[in-house]
């Protein structure tokens, strides 16, 4: 099978949402590695729990093959704000070595602590497209994590014993449809609600679900949403329609309804027949249920409004980035740490088998994506039916400090629709102005 590969235009639209690698400063080190050499240490601050122990796995296999380096590792995810949290060890002066960038907003962000990658075998490798929004001037200052893709993710069981075809799922009506019609069996299907929205979860609304409905706006490139100015919400009542189905069908309260409770408790468990989620959710459930994780999952696309040319969304979640204030050996380390990641076969199978990533890397044997909401991103990829990621190119913190809160606000009736799209047009035109 051929390796993975994107259009410019959508790759150049992907990036986005948090994890990271840290290495501790240059008083952390002088500890003696089992050869008798000065041990570095580089101390990764990551935001990805959905990987952790697999990580910290193919972490401890890294310092068996090099003794002098000591990698220690914090995850800050799974509900947490990564973004404060990081700026929180920054100020604290205890810095991270490697940290995770989303894109061009990002880059502008920290562009004092970023190195440059462009001397890296990861760097030369990674897919075309997927260093744009992470590139300044020929200088490359973030490597992609992986390719994640998310949309409406639904128990092929349920559907299959309510009578409904995913693949008959093309809009919003005949969504509206296949979810009147699982509400109306849940006694016979032993469910709760139809979906789990979890609107305390503000990059899943602020963030992922806006995307859907704001990315056609900006021609599905995230640089186009960095140097805009304005947001119109050209498709903003489909974005309402589909954040009211979800609310109305939903296990209550919807704002206090975290991620782990929707995928862990939920879905996972078979109560609720659809969620709004990613790829990288395929851990949380094979943790739960093999079974429903590898055979009773589909993925199927957000349906747009007034849009013909939909698809799943598709893009970079997080970059890793190596923080430049760091000595010259902690850098080094940190760099080389993630070239063997990405580029030698330890590393690869351990990207493709054990995180149960979507490489966006050359190199590799992508027959070997096994689990089917990989296998659904990647086949909507080779056929470009994809929408691209924009969210990282939104104004720092407003696609969940703003937008999101403001949504919380709308679940809770204390906001009016309008009242959140006026709020975030302003929100965003004011921060571009500054």
């Amino acid at each position: 099978m051929k390796e993975l590969k994107f259009s410019k235009g959508l790759l150049a639209s992907v990036l986005l949402s948090a994890g990271a690698l840290a290495a501790c400063s240059s008083g952390d080190e002088g500890s003696t590695a089992e050869g008798g050499g000065e041990q570095v240490t580089v101390d990764i601050f990551q935001f990805k729990v959905e990987f952790k122990d697999q990580f910290e796995d193919v972490v401890a296999q890294y310092e068996e093959e090099n003794p002098d380096v000591n990698i220690e590792i914090t995850t800050v995810g799974g509900g947490e704000d990564y973004g404060a949290a990081l700026r929180s060890r920054f100020a604290s002066g205890n810095e991270p070595a490697i940290f995770n960038i989303g894109g061009p907003q990002d880059v502008a962000d920290w562009k004092d602590n970023l190195t440059d990658l462009s001397d890296t075998g990861a760097a030369d490798a990674a897919l075309e497209g997927t260093l744009d929004g992470v590139t300044v001037e020929s200088e490359v200052l973030g490597l992609p994590y992986n390719q994640e893709g998310y949309g409406f993710i639904y128990n092929t069981r349920l559907f299959e014993e309510a009578g409904i075809d995913a693949a008959s799922i093309t809009d919003y009506a005949s969504l509206e449809e296949a979810v009147k019609t699982l509400d109306s069996k849940k006694d016979e299907l032993g469910l709760e609600s139809v979906f789990a929205l979890p609107g305390k979860e503000t990059w899943v609304t602020g963030l992922h679900l806006s995307n859907t409905f704001l990315a056609p706006e900006f021609d599905n490139n995230v640089l186009t949403a960095y140097d805009a100015d304005t947001v119109e919400f050209e498709y903003g009542e489909g974005f309402k329609k589909i954040l009211d189905l979800q609310n109305e069908y939903s296990k209550q309260p919807t704002v206090s309804l975290d991620y782990s409770q929707q995928v862990e408790e939920l879905f996972s468990l078979e109560r609720v027949a659809i969620i709004q989620q990613g790829n990288w959710v395929y851990g949380s459930i094979a943790g739960i249920d093999q079974e429903l994780a590898d055979s009773g999952v589909g993925m199927m696309p957000i349906p747009v409004e007034g849009l013909e040319d939909g698809g799943l969304p598709v893009g970079v979640p997080m970059y890793w980035g190596v923080n430049s204030n760091q000595d010259e050996e902690v850098v080094t380390a940190a760099k080389d740490f993630l070239d063997w990641l990405y580029t030698s076969d330890t590393g690869k199978t351990a990207v493709l088998e054990d995180f149960k990533f979507i490489p966006a890397y050359e190199g590799y044997d992508t027959s070997k994506i096994t689990d089917p909401m990989s296998k659904a991103i990647y086949d909507a990829s080779e056929a470009g039916e994809t929408i691209g990621w924009v969210f990282m190119g939104y104004p720092t913190g407003w696609g969940e400090d703003e937008l999101g809160a403001s949504i919380q606000k709308y679940l809770s009736d204390e906001a009016s629709w309008d009242e959140v799209v006026d709020s975030a047009k302003a929100a965003w035109e004011t921060s571009r102005g500054e």
